[in-house]
């Protein structure tokens, strides 16, 4: 018995009636990491012993919750006080915080057995994840290829079957190509649905922490348990959770917004047939197709560059050697302590992008930045308005979703043209900006998004077994609509 022979829900189930039991699913899942994470390098760190205690612990008092006995991972900069956390990063090498985050103790109080922590780019920042400090993630499906970042190593962990669900975290697009890149469903709620109370901050303004399963129904019940307000985090919105995993049964009276300007260049022609072919299943079951324009759509790139890499370059500022975490053994004076603590504790994506952060507050370019941004808003339709549909207006006709095509996913997530293979340090800058464009806008608004696989279901992965894509761009479309709300926009990959 494996991990991967279930799905989240179904395992759920098995646990709750008693036909699995708790210590046996979370021995198997240990069982695989340990024969099989060596090649992937999902882990950074395995709790085999506090697993099993607390699996033990569930079979003794019966499953309760609604992940009762399930196996889970954490990414690396999710807080945890009993295993490291150090956002794969040397300059926390070791540190054990002193709270859980509060998506942990979501998952603990809902009965859910965690498992260990999942390799990472260094404080989420890449998109391979190659920028960690211990070992760099293999995809599952070809290990020469990357598993996409930040969060790649609880995609591999799910991808490989060593869990059913994991959690990651998205600033620009972390949790949603790395689930495209593995063939899953990611997950990246609205910003404020899930608290960031623990979790290690890159960009506060754009963090958003999410599940990465492979189903919908997955996804949904993970999102369902860690949402809802925290009077530790004041941007988490004090709003009842819907009921996520209340899934419509078709598409009828869904509204689906197409941006066909984002369709054209830099599409794949077998994503593009991929992708009309799911449009118009969605018709069949019910659903109504709408063109829409987003005409702010190339601010997205620059003015995340800018947001991200100056919220970064504010928030790695409280890593100094002083309070926490690695410091140099040569301190020297004060400052010389700080810049060698830095120096030795941070990677060269990190420095690349605190050095990036630095400049725009420091005047001139600030300026430029809230010029622009005025001249983007003139007319009350910035990053997170700007959906516009042919010849309509107002909020009752604005589409219920919006689909734009991603530029991974072939017939499998190591066919993808351009997926850089492990050390190799050109990648394809073009074909890297228009997934980018695909990515950010939505991240600004911070509209809720899932990236769902459209693969061969014959095609071999996890020791031979297929991935269960089915329809999932029409499930994660209705799942949107019938539990996040009407003005979501999901954007899902084909």
């Amino acid at each position: 018995m494996s991990p991967g022979d279930f799905s989240l829900v179904e395992l759920r189930d098995a646990l709750a009636r008693r036909t699995l039991s708790a210590t046996d699913v979370t021995r198997a899942a240990l069982d695989q990491i340990r024969n099989r994470d060596a090649g992937l390098g999902a882990f950074v760190h395995v709790d085999a012993d506090g697993a099993l205690a607390r699996a033990a612990a569930i079979d003794r008092e019966g499953p309760s919750g609604p992940l009762g006995g399930v196996p889970i991972a954490l990414k690396d900069n999710l807080c945890t006080t009993d295993m490291p956390t150090t956002a794969s990063s040397r300059i926390l090498r070791g540190y054990v915080p002193p709270y859980d985050a509060t998506v942990v103790n979501r998952l603990r109080a809902a009965g859910a057995v965690i498992v260990g922590k999942t390799n990472c780019d260094e404080f989420a920042m890449g998109s391979s994840t190659e920028n960690s400090a211990y070992h760099v993630s293999r995809n599952p499906w070809d290990p020469t290829r990357t598993p996409g970042g930040s969060s790649g190593g609880s995609a591999v962990a799910v991808a490989a079957g060593f869990v059913p669900g994991a959690l990651g975290s998205d600033t620009g697009g972390s949790i949603r190509q790395p689930a495209a890149l593995c063939g899953l469903v990611g997950f990246k709620p609205t910003y404020g649905r899930v608290s960031r109370f623990g979790l290690l901050a890159f960009a506060s303004s754009l963090d958003q922490i999410g599940p990465l399963t492979r189903t919908v129904a997955d996804a949904a019940l993970l999102a369902e348990t860690i949402a809802g307000a925290d009077p530790n985090d004041a941007t988490a919105a004090p709003l009842e959770v819907p009921r996520f995993t209340r899934v419509a049964p078709s598409a009828a009276g869904l509204r689906v917004g197409v941006p066909r300007s984002l369709i054209g260049e830099g599409v794949d022609g077998e994503v593009r047939a991929l992708f009309d072919r799911s449009l118009a299943e969605l018709e069949q079951l019910g659903g109504t197709l709408v063109d829409i324009d987003l005409p702010h759509a190339s601010w997205a790139i620059p003015v995340y560059y800018l947001v991200a890499t100056a919220e970064a370059s504010s928030n790695l500022a409280r890593y100094d050697g002083v309070r926490y975490g690695h410091r140099t053994s040569s301190p020297g004076t004060l400052q010389a302590m700080y810049n060698r603590t830095r120096d030795e504790g941070f990677g060269p994506e990190v420095k690349r992008r605190i050095m990036l952060g630095t400049r725009p507050q420091c005047g001139l370019l600030r300026r430029l930045l809230l010029e622009g941004a005025a001249g983007a808003d003139a007319d009350s339709t910035g990053l997170r308005g700007g959906v516009r549909g042919g010849g309509r207006g107002g909020d009752a006709d604005e589409p219920d979703a919006g689909i734009p095509p991603r530029r991974e996913g072939r017939r499998s997530p190591a066919d993808v043209p351009g997926r850089r293979l492990h050390g190799q340090r050109k990648p394809d800058r073009a074909a890297g900006h228009q997934c980018a464009v695909r990515v950010y806008r939505g991240r600004l608004a911070g509209w809720p998004a899932v990236d769902g696989p459209r693969v061969r279901r014959d095609h071999p992965v996890r020791g031979g077994r297929g991935v269960r894509s089915g329809n999932r761009l029409v499930e994660a479309a209705t799942a949107s609509y019938a539990g996040i709300g009407r003005r979501v926009i999901a954007l899902i990959t084909k």
